[in-house]
């Protein structure tokens, strides 16, 4: 992706957050020229990937593949004894004709919000053993506290304030109704790794490729530089 565009994103999901009165928190607005001053202090942010981010899931597509987000808190399971959270939270913003692929995770149970704008479809298959999709078997699903059956492959619609349950291994895929404008999703969640706990069907990226033709707005949350070293 380019910079120009990442920049664009970034500002889409900022304006959208705060047409919905979501405010962010102060490590949200600091520049890259800020970044650069920030010591030890801020390690969790740095080792938990807090902050912004975006994929377009390596496809170089992101109009069609991919959507902008924000970590709002994190824990991390490979330093559970220096940062003991084990929940996460994020913020996903998505435009019509945008697409997350088919995934499910390994370890982290969340719950999918809609926070306000337009319809969001999710749809549902259980995995196999040997991890691909289930596309016979009827699925159960768990949505603002209401159980219900449905077939393989069905697609969730919820509506502003609607909420779905996803459980480990449980495939799903998301995009925004036609014709409903764009969304601003919440995710609430077990602790959150992207760099090994998705599993995409078929196989595919996370993290763009970054093309600089303009200055960063706000660095990506695998972008910080390491905390100035004390004199």
């Amino acid at each position: 992706m380019k910079r120009s565009e990442i920049n664009h994103a970034l500002r889409e999901l900022e304006a959208m957050a705060a047409k919905y009165r979501f405010a962010l928190p102060p490590f949200c607005h600091f520049t890259p020229e800020e970044w650069q001053s920030k010591g030890h202090d801020y390690d969790e942010i740095r080792d938990n990937m807090l902050g912004w981010d975006i994929t377009d899931y390596g496809q170089g597509n992101f109009d069609r593949i991919g959507f902008s987000l924000i970590t709002i808190r994190n824990g991390n399971l490979k330093l559970s004894d220096k940062y003991a959270k084990t929940y996460a939270e994020k913020l996903l913003y998505l435009k019509e004709s945008q697409y997350s692929p088919m995934h499910f995770h390994w370890s982290k149970m969340e719950d999918i919000i809609n926070r306000g704008g337009g319809n969001v479809l999710i749809r549902v298959y259980n995995s196999l053993p040997n991890e691909e999709i289930d596309r016979e078997n009827s699925v159960h699903i768990h949505l603002d506290g209401r159980e219900l059956v449905v077939p393989a492959g069905t697609q969730v619609r919820l509506t502003p304030g609607e909420s779905i349950s996803i459980t480990p291994l449980l495939y799903h895929d998301f995009e925004v109704e036609p014709g409903t404008g764009p969304v601003l999703l919440g995710e609430v969640s077990q602790c959150n790794d992207d760099n090994t706990d998705n599993r995409f069907n078929p196989p595919m990226g996370r993290f763009p490729a970054i093309e600089e033709d303009e200055p960063p707005y706000r660095l990506l949350c695998s972008e910080y530089p390491a905390a100035p070293e004390q004199t």
